[in-house]
């Protein structure tokens, strides 16, 4: 008798199901850890961009910006989303509106490999050299899963910040 190596239609077919099941249960739960990810990642980088901003304020005994941007290059206007990036520089001349002028120090540029829905309240945050009170402000950070996956940075008048899932009055967070 002649033994047969292979698969029948059958158990083909059952193998099949199991898996398609298994990606089906799968997929979803990667894709939320994938959007989990790319939060955290800007969360993350925006809140190393604050500490960095107020460290090196009180290093150079100057003022320090952090800037919404969108080519990384100059602070953007009221048109530019904190969601396309933002830069964080030695704003020697300490001028209003603050703008990167030539010859100002980047300390580090933040720019996404793909824009997010990110809203602040503030146009630039702006960190003094001495202690004394800095730019406070919210900004919050969604995806397509919306204000329930939301997270918010709170930057306090000391220059730090914190994460949040509530709005600076503890509220819930709303997305743009």
């Amino acid at each position: 008798m002649r033994s047969v190596l292979g698969w029948t239609l059958l158990e083909l077919l059952m193998t099949l199901a199991v898996a398609a099941t298994l990606f089906v249960i799968g997929v979803p739960g990667f894709s939320n850890l994938i959007l989990d990810s790319r939060r955290t990642a800007r969360v993350n980088a925006f809140s190393h961009a604050v500490h960095l901003a107020k460290n090196e304020a009180v290093k150079r005994r100057q003022f320090v910006v952090i800037c919404k941007t969108d080519d990384g290059i100059r602070c953007g206007g009221p048109t530019v989303s904190w969601g396309d990036g933002w830069l964080v520089f030695v704003n020697e001349d300490n001028d209003r509106p603050v703008q990167l002028n030539p010859g100002e120090p980047v300390v580090f540029r933040f720019e996404p490999t793909e824009p997010a829905a990110t809203r602040g309240n503030r146009a630039a945050f702006t960190f003094t050299p001495n202690y004394r009170r800095s730019t406070n402000g919210t900004l919050v950070f969604c995806d397509r899963r919306g204000a329930a996956k939301a997270r918010a940075i709170i930057v306090s008048y000391t220059g730090r910040p914190r994460l949040s899932a509530r709005d600076s009055r503890g509220r819930p967070l709303t997305c743009p």
